[in-house]
């Protein structure tokens, strides 16, 4: 599978789980995984997933616009930029999100 396949695979799943599941993303991380939010640099899985479970929200719906890659890395790691539109249950208009991955 090449690089562009791979990560908009990745993209796709992540997405779907996230909106339908966030508890089941834990798998995507490692306990050397960080996430950075707003500021807040979140570190190991369980601690992401429970950040991400706690956000002021319950339903949400993903809908990608861009997914970019590059390899990255002597190892085959890929640097993956996301943009797209988050609706929120209740609201009527979509926010707009970006989000930056490095895979390994």
């Amino acid at each position: 599978m090449d690089p562009d396949q791979l990560s908009r695979a990745f993209v796709e799943h992540y997405y779907t789980t996230f909106d339908a599941n966030r508890a089941g993303l834990a798998s995507l991380y490692q306990e050397e995984s960080m996430l950075t939010f707003e500021g807040q640099k979140i570190q190991g899985s369980q601690n992401i997933v429970a950040k991400l479970t706690s956000l002021p929200f319950q339903q949400c719906q993903h809908s990608i616009t861009t997914v970019d890659c590059q390899p990255s890395g002597p190892v085959g790691g890929m640097l993956v930029f996301v943009s797209g539109n988050l609706q929120l249950a209740g609201e009527q208009h979509a926010l707009k999100f970006s989000q930056v991955w490095l895979l390994v």
